[in-house]
């Protein structure tokens, strides 16, 4: 089975038009999001209904947490003062814009999606989270210790758990001893298709291959696939440049960051 995962759209319907006509070129057997769909451009009741018209199963992010609810808070850890008061902005701008229907939709998203997999006498669970599984908007970055990440995996039963929040990709396989056998969980952060933070302008998102001999025993039988796609980047800065909000955005856009 091809799953493909997507997250962090922030309202850039260029990013998400390309992630589709990607996506569907690769043709999946399922396809997920993890959630922010809104946020920091111009164009979240389009992104909104594009996901709503393809009927894909989506979570909601911390941001759409905070404008379905339309709350002037994101839950996003901003680091400086300026960072802040930029942030001020795009959440107030957002909840102007997003009309009642879309914000109805994003307060019903679910927090998690968890899918079960029967394989060789095995029960390989699949968690789709956005921040962790304890907290919509916990960043679980590349470097969390690992005790501490097998720790979260294990406390909400996971085996692969597929998250986003961070925006900067990674595949971390995790080791363990269970009933004197060796065992691996897949932590896997997928990116984001409308702001990447990893120095790489273009959207990104996962194709995650879980075939007849997957195990929990077995390392490799887990196939994680980091699809980068080229989207119209300056046309989301423009819109960025020709709104209220800040030009930050725009050139964080432009560099991946």
């Amino acid at each position: 089975m091809k799953i493909a995962l997507f997250s962090d759209i922030h309202a850039n319907l260029p990013a998400l038009e390309a992630f589709f006509k990607d996506v569907d070129n690769r043709n999946p057997d399922a396809i997920y999001c993890l959630g922010d769909l809104v946020g920091y451009n111009i164009w979240p009741n389009e992104v909104i209904n594009e996901i709503k018209k393809r009927r894909i199963p989506t979570i909601a992010g911390n941001y759409d947490f905070g404008i379905g609810r339309s709350i002037d808070d994101c839950g996003c850890a901003y680091k400086t003062d300026t960072e802040k008061a930029n942030g001020t902005v795009s959440i107030s701008f957002t909840n102007e814009i997003v009309k009642e229907e879309e914000r109805k939709y994003l307060r019903t998203l679910p927090a998690h999606i968890k899918v079960e997999f029967q394989l060789n006498n095995d029960k390989l669970n699949l968690l789709l989270v956005h921040g962790s599984p304890r907290k919509i908007n916990e960043y679980l970055f590349e470097d969390r210790e690992e005790k501490s990440m097998v720790r979260i995996m294990q406390d909400a039963d996971a085996d692969i758990m597929c998250f986003g929040h961070t925006h900067k990709p990674y595949h971390r396989i995790l080791a363990a001893e269970q009933d004197g056998k060796q065992r691996f969980r897949h932590a896997i952060n997928i990116g984001s298709v409308g702001k990447p933070k990893d120095g790489d302008s273009r959207g990104g998102y996962v194709l995650l291959h879980i075939n007849d001999n997957s195990s929990i025993g077995d390392r490799d039988s887990i196939k994680v696939e980091f699809i980068r796609f080229e989207y119209d980047v300056e046309k989301a800065a423009k819109a960025v440049e020709n709104s209220p909000l800040p030009n930050a955005y725009a050139e964080s856009l432009r560099k991946g960051v």
